[in-house]
């Protein structure tokens, strides 16, 4: 097993809050991470899957079953099958508060985001924190496993895959999945072959910005219906809308956000990508690397921490804009050894007046370039923003 960082902050949010709720995409580890924070406490925590109809059926009467194993951590997984758990937690909550059982009372984990869940968990307010699960990131590998977490995915079982071929069967099984059986239970049934034209849309466009309307045209539906379908895979935390800078500038900014599928495995395995030489061979090899950067750096973000990024009908560009208390960092992603930065570089860090300035490129060393932008590796871009 790979060691995750998000095991000793969900540890910590634990200490401090009633109840934590660790959300991600299904397969991404949410489990195994709570069966190793279980082995942290004493006594051993009760772990109920509401998948299963006879774990389920041990709530028929819930906060009997709570009062039951008072003073314990109980772990919750699928919290979305049961949604209406959550008005019940709360007086469990307050009641073991005031019996003197403040923090650590139940670990939540769900396949969705706080916006989906959010009706239900309002009620929580002040009583639960959120940490998002992502894939597996560098920063929990050596660099020589960049390539091959790039290739594959951050999904456990697909970077741990034997070879490349059945990673890429694992993760084709993976999207059979999630478009027949996972993603229907969410909202109204759409058509799996209406899905999977959609995923293979966003995964020629990586990093593309949105035309919902274009998008709907392809598909054979109306805009509004479009936007749904991208709602309900953000929701379900498989792609990412990454919105543009707006400062008040009096320039002609672009509007449009970029969107991203969030696992660059996911990505390859829609193109039919099988190896480290096809993908290299193939036209979006650049959308795809800057898609991995980016979805590692916003993983590791401080509390507070904003991500943008800029463009200008002039030709002013950055790939990402972090905005962290009084810091403004212009970002810019290049897949080569030897990278050099764009005129639209440097005028949009003038336009937003970054206060640094780097290059993340595939290379191990950092070293200073012109115009006071440091060239770094992705682990390091990571430490930067981290120890910020």
């Amino acid at each position: 097993m790979i060691p995750r960082k998000a095991q000793y902050e969900t540890i910590q949010l634990l200490e401090e809050f009633p109840a934590v709720a660790v959300l991600g995409p299904r397969q991404i580890g949410k489990t195994t991470l709570a069966e190793e924070i279980a082995t942290t406490f004493s006594p051993a925590p009760i772990y109920l899957d509401l998948e299963s109809p006879s774990d389920r059926a041990k709530l028929n009467e819930p906060e009997a079953y709570f009062e039951l194993h008072k003073g314990r951590l109980v772990i919750l997984d699928e919290i979305q099958r049961v949604p209406e758990l959550f008005q019940i937690l709360r007086g469990v909550i307050d009641k073991h508060r005031r019996q003197g059982h403040k923090n650590g009372q139940f670990l939540i984990l769900g396949s969705a985001s706080l916006d989906l869940l959010k009706q239900s968990s309002e009620s929580l307010a002040g009583r639960i924190a959120y940490k998002e699960l992502s894939g597996i990131l560098i920063s929990e590998l050596s660099i020589k496993d960049q390539d091959q977490l790039w290739l594959r995915g951050g999904f456990p079982d697909s970077f741990l895959a034997r070879n490349d071929q059945a990673s890429l069967r694992w993760r084709v099984n993976f999207i059979a999945t999630y478009l027949e059986r996972d993603v229907p239970q969410f909202g109204p049934r759409i058509p799996a072959t209406t899905l999977r034209l959609l995923w293979t849309m966003l995964a020629h466009s990586q990093g593309g910005q949105l035309n919902i309307a274009q998008i709907g045209a392809n598909l054979g539906v109306a805009a509004p219906t479009a936007k749904r379908y991208l709602e309900l895979l953000e929701d379900l935390l498989l792609i990412r809308t990454l919105r543009p800078w707006s400062g008040n500038l009096g320039k002609r900014l672009v509007k449009a956000p970029k969107i991203y599928i969030r696992d660059s495995g996911l990505t390859h395995a829609l193109l039919n990508i099988t190896s480290i030489d096809d993908l290299l061979g193939h036209p979006v090899v650049g959308a795809s690397w800057e898609g991995f950067i980016i979805e590692n750096i916003l993983s590791c973000l401080p509390i507070g921490a904003s991500a943008w990024f800029y463009r200008t009908s002039a030709g002013a560009e950055i790939d990402l804009v972090i905005e962290l208390s009084s810091k403004r960092y212009a970002i810019e992603i290049k897949r080569s050894l030897a990278p050099t930065l764009s005129k639209g570089f440097h005028l949009g860090c003038e336009d937003i007046q970054a206060t640094h300035k780097f290059l993340v490129y595939p290379g191990k060393e950092r070293y200073p370039a012109a115009y006071d932008v440091q060239v770094i590796s992705l682990v390091d871009m990571m430490n930067e923003l981290k120890n910020s």
